[in-house]
């Protein structure tokens, strides 16, 4: 029984070492391990209780062999071995299962850890896609404005070329004006001129007729 104690408490030594100390891929395997452990939980709470009960019972034991030697005020050879070796056993019981709790409190913050790390690791490249998308935001904003004031650009040219076009067309609407008012004043004066032929004329018959009336 000793002796498989002793093994017992040197695995769970050199497990909780491993736990400790990153050597090569050794840690992954021992977590692996023990995640298939716990998945048979009932064995390993099983095997807990069973020791717990004999460690009461060998610290009952104990605490009865002094018992016997504070009545008869010493022990026998045989009472000191026994109480010796089930105070061996006690400690080695004890020592045991305080490193099978702390080899599970270690493993059960390793695995938070590295489940941290993976989130970590997948909030980073989150962060770069948002990095990414926000330099592609920023570039696509850049060739916006580039585009608008080249569009400005333009709409002002259009604007001056338009401006341009409104006062020659303002020009020209005065040049019909004038044109309009000259023709207007042309006719008028044709008008004074035929008005002034037809009354020639017709003193032009007159002298005629006169000049007719006294040659005869």
């Amino acid at each position: 029984m000793i002796q498989l104690l002793f093994v017992l408490v040197f695995a769970e030594a050199v497990v909780a070492f491993l736990l400790m100390v990153k050597i090569g891929p050794l840690r992954e395997l021992v977590m692996n391990g023990l995640d298939q452990v716990k998945m048979r939980k009932g064995t390993v709470l099983t095997i807990a209780g069973t020791m717990s009960v004999i460690l009461f019972s060998n610290w009952v034991s104990i605490v009865k062999i002094q018992n016997k030697g504070a009545k008869i005020g010493t022990m026998t050879p045989m009472d000191q071995v026994l109480w010796r070796t089930h105070l061996l056993e006690a400690s080695l019981m004890g020592f045991s299962l305080y490193l099978g709790f702390l080899i599970d409190r270690m493993h059960h913050h390793l695995q938070k850890l590295i489940n941290l790390r993976r989130n970590g690791g997948s909030s980073k490249k989150e962060v770069e896609k948002l990095e990414a998308e926000k330099l592609q935001l920023k570039e696509n904003e850049d060739k916006t404005k580039e585009e608008m004031k080249q569009l400005q650009k333009q709409i002002s040219s259009l604007t001056e070329t338009i401006n341009k076009i409104k006062l020659e067309s303002k020009e020209k609407d005065k040049k019909i004006e004038t044109a309009e008012a000259h023709v207007v004043s042309l006719q008028k004066q044709s008008a004074d001129l035929l008005l002034e032929y037809d009354r020639l004329l017709e003193d032009n018959q007159n002298l005629q007729a006169q000049t007719k009336t006294r040659h005869f």
